[in-house]
């Protein structure tokens, strides 16, 4: 195999993918909008994916892209079709999509620039993957550690998540490296469909807070498809790693 480009190559998934395919043996390309050095088997380069300045030359002599990058909204999107036009000039013969589980389901506006940037991938030309997965684990706890903070604890009425350990999705994701461009991949879901004031209260016991929990019912078309379960993949429950493994590795054992 030929040289991967690894975009999002610092970000918590961006980071285990090329952990992973270092282990492997690939040539590993990580883009990063630093100069940085170090990574035993990494070759750095400098690009913003929103400008397009330094991806040409990122995507010069590359076989694999794996797109683990991500923006905000409409940014979004013209990341990917800079990237997507960039690839298709240097010849990059397969293009992975990381995307989410229910961004076809739920119109918020993220998962809204999600379905976009999927449709960018599909119409480029180019062989393609898109991998979709279910919320990680390392989301929730970002959100969990925000609300301890407040002085209540809100929650998602009526909704349930289905968190996944972002090392099996980053598994996920070089295996099919390997396996060329097959479209739209099986989804990858956490083990367990969790109702979010379950997993909320679990935070709170393992880090020892104490905080009243608020439950907050989104409004609209997204509040309905959340409590209807348009962000899960319960038929796609391959996960392992659990949400209170996570804690216990955060916290330690109380």
């Amino acid at each position: 195999m030929g040289t991967v480009l690894v975009t999002g190559a610092t970000g918590v998934l961006g980071r285990e993918v090329v952990r992973l395919l270092v282990a492997r043996g690939v040539a590993v390309r990580g883009l990063s909008r630093r100069v940085r050095s170090g990574g035993a088997g990494v070759e750095w380069v400098v690009g913003d994916l929103v400008t397009g300045e330094g991806i040409a030359g990122a995507v010069a002599g590359v076989e694999v892209v794996v797109d683990c990058a991500t923006t905000v909204g409409r940014k979004d999107v013209a990341a990917v079709r800079t990237l997507v036009a960039e690839a298709g000039r240097a010849g990059v013969r397969h293009l992975l999509y990381v995307s989410i589980v229910g961004v076809d389901r739920v119109p918020i506006p993220y998962y809204r620039a999600k379905l976009a940037c999927e449709r960018v991938v599909r119409e480029s030309g180019l062989g393609w993957t898109v991998l979709r997965a279910t919320q990680f684990h390392d989301l929730l706890l970002r959100i969990f550690d925000v609300s301890a903070r407040l002085p209540v604890f809100p929650v998602l009425g009526g909704a349930s998540v289905q968190p996944v350990d972002v090392r099996e999705v980053a598994a996920r994701v070089a295996e099919l490296v390997g396996e060329g461009p097959v479209g739209y991949a099986p989804e990858v879901g956490g083990p367990r469909v969790r109702p979010y004031r379950e997993l909320a209260e679990a935070y709170l016991r393992a880090s020892g807070r104490r905080r009243a929990l608020l439950p907050v019912r989104v409004p609209g078309a997204s509040g309905r498809a959340l409590r209807a379960g348009g962000n899960l993949a319960p038929e796609r429950a391959v996960g392992r790693g659990t949400f209170e493994e996570v804690l216990a590795e955060r916290f330690g054992d109380r």
